[in-house]
């Protein structure tokens, strides 16, 4: 049992009857209340959602968005082992390796919603219908993800960037305006350029998303937007596995939601583009 989940437990027999519904609703759903209002654990546990607040404080957390975002960073600890060094002392055949990769991959996109805030996430999802220009950028790992996001959406009919260039973003990000979209994706949350980009981006009135690690990240301190990712890798390992597939879910998702927004209006240039590649095809 988690150290957050043991204090619930071990707080329950001095709670008040209110407070103590919800201690136990918690405890037999923990994995859903990450992704709840205190409205809906209102609803789901049958006290008034002062009283949700008051159990908060009753456990010594100030308040429930606080407790969730603890409560979500000990659910989603996950076995790491795979992509630390820790694996050279393993004597895997490949197939087992293949098995061990699917498993905890797996296991990280299933991880993933107990991280993301729903309301940062259906924020981001707006600001992006509105936006002219997104420039998506990571480095390393986070590369990968970065360059998803900008094929996606430059199909939806964003003009969007994908520069690698650190010096050629600084350049470009004083001519960007208010409606702009700096997305910025980093597991640790603390790669320097990464940051050095998202304060500039910041200083020009930049909206920035960032998709980065719900625990202990720079990153998400400096965000206008959180969409938060588990804990699946150390920061130092062998290769970027699990955390590459949360990066992606993440956006997989705000592609699915902007396109089923605007789907539509680029139905025709959709079509128009696949007879394309159908026409172009060895």
């Amino acid at each position: 049992m988690s150290s957050l989940m043991l204090r619930i437990e071990q707080n329950l027999p001095r709670l008040s009857e209110a407070e103590k519904k919800i201690g136990e609703y918690i405890l037999t759903h923990s994995e859903l209340v990450p992704n709840m209002t205190t409205k809906d654990l209102s609803k789901n546990s049958g006290v008034s959602e002062a009283s949700i607040v008051r159990f908060c404080k009753s456990i010594g957390i100030g308040s429930f968005k606080s407790f969730k975002l603890e409560l979500a960073k000990e659910l989603v600890v996950t076995d790491t082992s795979l992509t630390d060094f820790s694996i050279l002392q393993q004597k895997d055949e490949p197939y087992d390796l293949f098995q061990k990769v699917t498993y905890v991959n797996k296991s990280a996109i299933e991880a993933t919603p107990a991280s993301l805030d729903r309301k940062e996430f259906e924020l981001a999802v707006e600001t992006l219908k509105k936006a002219q220009r997104i420039i998506f950028y990571g480095v390393g790992g986070s590369a990968t993800a970065a360059f998803d996001g900008y094929y996606k959406f430059a199909k939806l009919g964003y003009h969007c960037t994908n520069e690698h260039d650190f010096h050629a973003l600084l350049s470009m990000i004083p001519f960007l305006n208010p409606s702009d979209i700096f997305v910025a994706i980093s597991m640790s949350g603390k790669t320097k350029d990464v940051l050095e980009l998202v304060k500039v981006a910041k200083k020009h009135k930049i909206t920035v998303i960032a998709i980065t690690n719900i625990d202990k990240s720079p990153l998400y301190r400096e965000a206008n937007i959180r969409l938060c990712t588990p804990i699946v890798e150390h920061d130092f390992r062998i290769g970027s596995i699990p955390s590459r597939m949360t990066q992606l879910t993440i956006i997989d998702a705000l592609y699915l939601s902007v396109f089923h927004y605007k789907g539509e209006q680029i139905l025709h240039q959709f079509h128009e583009a696949r007879d394309e590649v159908v026409r172009l095809r060895r």
